[in-house]
Order: structure tokens, then sequence, then C-alpha cells
């Protein structure tokens, strides 16, 4: 028996004769009669007893109704949900942790206000580990701070960003307005772990000006670092967009570098198409990508220096 025996059934026992439920279902009157008759050889009870022209619902009749109804509502319901998951558009978005931080949030409100049919997933971790899940076709877009290896994955700059240097109110930087590259010499720092694209830039500075710190955090999570500059006397480099809250009501204080070597941008990625340049379309037109596009580009500027003072990091002369 199929769930159309079941309803035109349910339309039989509900008006009480045949021509009416042929009519309700938009079907001939042999179509309705043939069915009750399948449904009453299928299990060999009789429905309905037929007297002067109308029917009447037998016990057995009531017993299947009640059943019939459960799962003719249970079968629409299914159908129902199945139609409304068709409708929606699946998006599975990363994010390296500063940007899952400071923007996802906000990116991910916009893109849904924008268009209500997206079903968006998002994957928080380093550079490095979202690299791989694009490659791995385990997400279908992403936007980090770090630098991408892979020549498979297109990476298009869509939102400026700059590392500052971040201080706690006991710590003796906190009374400078103007500091030296030098003076970072052998300081304790809680930095990002590895694959992180703010330690990576950080690194290589330290690299290129033959300066050495210690490690005395290390941790994937910025209010893990946050909270060692705070309380424990540790310095750390960090996105400047991460840090605006702890400005205005904690006791920290930001040194940006003056010749503009912790800036950087945040970055849109995705398999590109074979043999593409760093520019090329998605291997697939990927749902939602112009979305996105559309609502980082009203956070693309950093414009942060008129609300949160800071100090001067130099290079020795």
């Amino acid at each position: 028996m199929t769930i159309r025996h079941l309803k035109i059934f349910i339309a039989v026992a509900e008006t009480g004769f045949m021509n009416a439920a042929a009519d309700r279902l938009y079907l001939t009157q042999p179509t309705v009669s043939q069915a009750i008759r399948d449904l009453e050889n299928h299990y060999h009870v009789q429905l309905f007893e037929r007297l002067h022209k109308k029917l009447y619902i037998t016990e057995e009749g009531r017993q299947l109704l009640n059943l019939a109804l459960m799962t003719v509502g249970n079968f629409d319901h299914l159908e129902l949900s199945m139609q409304r998951f068709q409708q929606r558009i699946p998006l599975r978005i990363g994010a390296s942790m500063t940007v899952g931080t400071c923007l996802l949030p906000g990116v991910i409100s916009g893109m849904e206000a924008a268009d209500p049919k997206l079903d968006i997933c998002s994957y928080v971790s380093n550079t490095a580990e979202i690299e791989q899940k694009l490659l791995r076709h385990e997400l279908d877009l992403a936007v980090v701070e770090g630098t991408i290896e892979s020549g498979e994955l297109a990476s298009i700059p869509v939102v400026e960003d700059s590392l500052v240097l971040v201080c706690g109110k006991h710590h003796d930087f906190y009374e400078k307005d103007i500091l030296y590259a030098s003076e970072l010499e052998n300081r304790k720092f809680a930095i990002r772990e590895k694959g992180s694209g703010t330690r990576r830039l950080f690194e290589q500075y330290l690299s290129a000006h033959h300066i050495h710190i210690r490690t005395a955090w290390e941790a994937n999570c910025p209010c893990t670092i946050l909270n060692a500059v705070i309380y424990n006397n540790a310095l750390a480099v960090m996105s400047q967009r991460l840090i605006r809250h702890e400005c205005l009501h904690q006791p920290v204080k930001i040194f940006r570098f003056e010749t503009g070597e912790w800036d950087r941008c945040f970055r849109l990625v995705y398999l590109k198409k074979d043999g593409g340049g760093a520019s090329s379309s998605p291997q697939k037109a990927v749902p939602g990508m112009e979305n996105l596009r559309t609502v980082l580009e009203r956070c693309r500027t950093l414009n942060l220096s008129g609300e949160i003072p800071a100090c001067i990091l130099k290079n020795d002369v």
C-alpha cells in the first residue's frame, strides 16, 4: 500500500462519499473506488458499509483511519522538512583565529541578513590548518591573516589590519611614549602557536632585526594571550582589531610600528581553477562568495587610531 492509497481513504472517510472524495483529490470516482478495494483486499477487512448510497466507516476502518492520519501527517512533515532543507544554501567558511575572533561573528550576521537562505557553518583555527582544510575540500571559502603557501589556492586581500605591541600597566614599557626595537631584546612574550599568521609575521620581523625574545606563554587563544599581558606582565604582538575593548576598558598600552612593517591584510582564500593565476575564479561557483566579499568590504579600512591612542615603536637608528 502507498501514501496515495491512505490519502484517498482519508478523503472518503471524511466526506462519506466516493464522488466527494474524488472531487477533493481531483481524481475520477472509479480511481477512488479502486483504491478503497485495494486497501480492503490488502488488509482483508471491510472498511465501509454502504447504506442508501452513503458510506459508513466500520470499526476496522476507524482503526485504519487513526493510523493513516498519523502516517500521512508524518509523511507530509517529512516532505516539508526536506523541501526546506533543499532551499537552504550550505556554505562552509573557515577563519584564522584573529579573523574568527574580531570579524567572523559580524560577517556571518551580515551575510545571513543579506541572504536568509544561507546555511553557514564556520570553522576557526590557525592559517596553516585552514589552508589544509581548503585543500581537502572541507571548506568552501576562508578568510585568514597568514600567508597561504599552496599554489592551488587563490588569495585576495580584502581587509586591512596591523599588528601592535601590547603591554600591561605593571610593565616598565607602560610609562614610555616611544620604544625602540632593541628594547625588545630578551623580553618575556606571550605568542601564538606555530601555524599562526600573526606569529609568522612577528618571527620574520625578529629574524630580520636579529632580536631574541623569551617565550613565556604560547597559546592559540587571543584571550589567553591578553590575560598573560594584563595579569602576568608579558608582552604580546597581536592584531589591533583584537584589542579595541581592552584598550578602552583595561589598563593596557599599545605601540604602533612607525615604519608599517607590521601592516598586513586579511585575505579571502579559495580553490583556483586548474592552471589559473592568483586571482582565478573558484573551481566551482561558490554560493555566498559575493555576499561575503560585500560584507567584508564594509570593514576593509583599519581606522582605529582616533579612538585608541597609541605610542610609537621605532627601529634603532
